[in-house]
């Protein structure tokens, strides 16, 4: 079974994201990039897949800038077994967005012929959440989303998944969509001696051109700006005062 796993190169989580002045978006200048947590997930779960005798082979997709391929190598220094990067952007400002992604996606499968996509969820940088779904769609497959636990038997996966009433277990037949959660599992770290294996392992570069995929824009960003800062909490000396102040203050109670 071939899995093939999407990766993005976003703002690495541990950088605090500052906006450009003009408010165009965050200011990516001498910023720290790596692999989106949620895409980390859906590869180590791949990987142990994989382990298992569950999949034959990995492929890990990057859609964005040509420096994404950093990104990729960091995905086959944890175990992918080749990657594939599609050029589609020249500067790192241009996010590409999710309908587009899914369609080059959707062409990639359709080359690669995988029995499993494992996605993150979404990404930390733009939080759309859409992109599996979209793929879903577009290949009229079955899809697990927010997993927390993935098991496969007998050309079936069982999927436990998070929803507000708690969790919920479904069976989704293959070729499936799955987008993980972050309690799926923990992903490794990339030893030197896969970083430096990783060198080797074939990468191919392909635009969207290639697949005959139009990625024009269908949204416009009117405006970026930081989230206000937290006030200070007060101490109140009674439960009478405190049900005052989220009446009249807070407005939380009427």
């Amino acid at each position: 079974m071939k899995i093939l796993v999407p990766v993005k190169r976003v703002i690495d989580y541990n950088v605090k994201v500052r906006v450009k002045p003009d408010g165009s978006g965050p200011d990516l200048s001498n910023v720290k990039m790596s692999m989106n947590p949620f895409d980390e997930i859906a590869l180590e779960e791949a990987i142990r897949l994989k382990e298992k005798g569950d999949a034959s082979e990995i492929v890990a997709v990057s859609i964005g800038v040509k420096q994404a391929q950093e990104t990729l190598r960091t995905a086959l220094a944890m175990g992918a077994d080749r990657a594939i990067l599609i050029i589609a952007a020249e500067t790192a400002e241009t996010d590409i967005e999710p309908l587009a992604v899914a369609k080059l996606l959707k062409a990639v499968i359709d080359e690669e012929e995988p029995a499993l996509v494992i996605a993150g969820k979404q990404a930390i940088d733009n939080d759309m959440n859409a992109t599996g779904q979209m793929l879903a769609a577009l290949l009229g497959w079955p899809q697990a989303t927010f997993a927390s636990r993935l098991e496969m038997a007998d050309g079936k996966a069982t999927i436990t998944r998070e929803v507000d009433g708690g969790l919920q277990t479904i069976s989704v037949s293959l070729p499936a969509i799955v987008t993980t959660d972050l309690r799926l599992n923990e992903p490794r770290y990339a030893s030197l001696p896969n970083i430096m294996k990783a060198k080797k392992k074939p990468l191919d570069q392909k635009t969207p051109e290639d697949f005959g995929v139009d990625i024009a824009p269908r949204l416009s960003v009117v405006s970026t700006r930081e989230p206000e800062g937290r006030k200070g909490g007060i101490k109140v000396s009674s439960v009478d005062e405190l049900i005052e102040k989220l009446k009249t203050e807070a407005g939380v109670l009427s």
